[in-house]
């Protein structure tokens, strides 16, 4: 046996039926990681012309601790990083806006986060099931191989030529349902992939109204202090 039949002959025995498995494995994964990221960002979004006036009567009193109090009862990300330059305002401006890109950074480590995933399936998908889909022709040939017609008589061997033909052609149809399902376990995964793209620069853009804030406030202050 030839190295190519060995793989054909491992190919036609695992079958498709595991491509398809595997692609509803990720399927599932995929609308679990959908939820959980929609949900958090969701969460870390908050209501930034609130904290935007809020803060900015902490600040305007001096009160940095009280501001970092109130920074600190919200889950937004804005709020987050403006909080960490507040911790090292009495350093300088220079240091809270380093304070504050430091935040930033591991803000977006964690919004980032299982987005990776959801770009290998969206990428991926429709080539696992395309495997599947040749596995599947490469049997429908086997099949069509095994089974060709002899030199008999006229009508039997066109009888069987016939139905020979109908089997290769449905297991052709029963092949490409594994492309079908690749390309249907693709698109969720890349429109959320690209959708939660949009909100990660979003929040992170958004924290700028909190942090521009801060550090005009920590100006004002070492230009009274000079």
């Amino acid at each position: 046996m030839t190295t190519i039949d060995a793989v054909k002959q491992l190919l036609l025995q695992s079958g498709t039926s595991w491509i398809l498995w595997l692609l509803g494995s990720l399927s599932l994964v995929s609308a679990i990681i959908i939820i959980e990221r929609w949900l958090f960002y969701r969460a870390r979004q908050g209501d930034l012309e609130t904290l935007a006036r809020q803060l900015a009567g902490h600040l305007s009193a001096g009160d940095y601790d009280g501001a970092i109090t109130q920074l600190g009862q919200s889950s937004s990300v804005a709020a987050a990083i403006a909080a960490a330059g507040l911790r090292l305002a009495d350093r300088g401006t220079g240091a809270a806006d380093r304070a504050m890109q430091s935040a930033a950074a591991l803000e977006k480590s964690r919004l980032e986060r299982w987005l990776a995933y959801l770009g290998t399936v969206g990428n991926n998908a429709p080539f696992i099931g395309l495997f599947g889909t040749v596995i599947g022709i490469i049997g429908a040939f086997e099949e069509l191989g095994h089974g060709a017609p002899g030199h008999g008589s006229g009508g039997g061997a066109a009888a069987a030529a016939q139905m020979a033909s109908q089997a290769v052609m449905a297991s052709i149809a029963e092949a490409l349902v594994a492309t079908a399902v690749g390309i249907f376990v693709a698109l969720p995964a890349v429109a959320a992939y690209n959708y939660f793209q949009r909100r990660i620069a979003g929040l992170l853009s958004s924290s700028d109204v909190l942090s521009n804030l801060v550090l005009a406030y920590l100006d004002e202050h070492d230009e009274a202090v000079r």
